[in-house]
């Protein structure tokens, strides 16, 4: 059986960003402690799959895993080594705050040798790849989504992670704020580069209705964002990316050679992941998903009571799963292969969307090549588009 993923979710922040409206709150070290105990119980208790499958990525997302202590984390992942066979060569990686992983302005060198050991501590806890959200390097910018760090934060934290001996790490980025210019964009371009982190996820702003960001736009405190704006910028980044030597793997990441996101992929090509936390979801990797309570107090309280935090399930039709297939496959920048797609689910994909297929193509969204459907770098920019009419 394919190996699969283990997601973990720390749902505390130091502060709330604007535009975030994942199951996050603020971090309060009881509230902390609580969390670890019934994760690790819900960890210990899982039965949700009676044989699973090996585990070869381990993904420690929120929130900000970075704030709880080495001893709170050494705790979830062993648990996790408990009830999984996870192999020794995983990749295990932990999603970090600049704001709350550096000291930025501070010459103190006591205290950068703290830190310093609390990062050497996570990478022998096993996490050998960091992902942070620098999100952009221009304070005004940083200010007007409400992050808690500034762009020295970002250059402290990374400087400080290879100073553990991090090897592996990601920068997210984001395009399309209110108010920002192409010009800030290249300068935030030309620095994240400059740094050379062995990957870069890059995101147009998405504006979610209730977060403070929408509300901002909507009584004129911020402008709208600029669509058009933002396709430039997305563009320049993939043009900049590849001169430097990255390469354009899935719609919205790009990585140095090797260094692909090995456990995000499991999303994209239908492989089994496993969450763990309030609001996790999983797949088995066949036809069923589920998810978790988003709510952390209500998360923690069933798990207290020894019931299941599993709220939501459902079992995918094959039409369900092989549209999931199509779209999510075309995620990728390789595309699909018809040929995997007939032996795996059994249909003609070049038969059965015929129309579409032709059409995409005509409009220069879709190249096919043999038997393998890969959107083009337009197609990738309007992708949203060509996966519905796959859906």
């Amino acid at each position: 059986m394919t190996n699969a993923g283990v997601y973990l979710h720390i749902p505390f922040c130091r502060s709330r960003c604007s535009y975030c409206d994942f199951a996050t709150g603020l971090y309060e070290s009881g509230a902390a402690s609580r969390y670890v105990k019934t994760l690790t119980e819900e960890i210990a208790n899982w039965h949700e799959v009676s044989d699973p499958p090996d585990v070869d990525t381990i993904y420690l997302g929120g929130g900000t895993p970075s704030l709880l202590t080495p001893a709170q984390l050494e705790s979830v992942l062993s648990a996790v080594s408990s009830r999984f066979r996870v192999q020794s060569n995983a990749e295990v990686t932990m999603e970090m705050n600049p704001g709350s992983a550096g000291s930025p302005g501070s010459n103190k060198t006591t205290e950068r040798e703290d830190l310093i050991e609390t990062l050497n501590q996570f990478r022998e806890l096993g996490i050998n790849r960091v992902s942070f959200g620098a999100q952009s390097f221009d304070n005004r910018e940083l200010a007007r989504l409400g992050r808690s760090h500034d762009a020295d934060a970002i250059k402290a934290t990374f400087a400080n992670l290879r100073s553990a001996g991090f090897e592996n790490v990601s920068f997210d980025l984001i395009a399309g704020l209110p108010g920002q210019t192409l010009a800030t964009w290249e300068s935030n371009l030309e620095q994240a580069l400059t740094l050379r982190p062995e990957h870069l996820s890059f995101y147009l702003l998405e504006v979610h209705a209730g977060t403070p960001l929408a509300d901002h736009i909507k009584t004129g405190k911020q402008p709208v964002p600029d669509d058009d704006l933002a396709a430039r910028m997305y563009e320049l980044m993939l043009e900049r990316a590849g001169q430097a030597g990255y390469e354009h793997y899935e719609i919205s990441n790009l990585s140095l050679p090797g260094f692909e996101s090995r456990h995000n992929t499991k999303y994209w090509t239908g492989q089994p992941y496993f969450g763990f936390g309030c609001s996790a979801h999983s797949f088995d990797g066949r036809q069923r998903r589920w998810a978790n309570e988003r709510d952390l107090k209500q998360y923690s309280s069933l798990i207290e009571r020894g019931e299941s935090p599993v709220v939501e399930s459902e079992n995918l039709s094959e039409t369900e799963t092989r549209a999931e297939a199509m779209f999510l496959g075309l995620r990728m920048m390789q595309g699909v292969s018809a040929r995997d797609l007939q032996e795996q689910f059994g249909f003609d994909v070049q038969s059965e969307y015929r129309d579409e297929l032709s059409r995409f193509r005509d409009e220069g969204l879709l190249e096919i090549d043999g038997d393998r459907i890969r959107l083009t770098r337009p197609g990738a920019l309007l992708s949203n588009e060509v996966f519905a009419a796959f859906v």
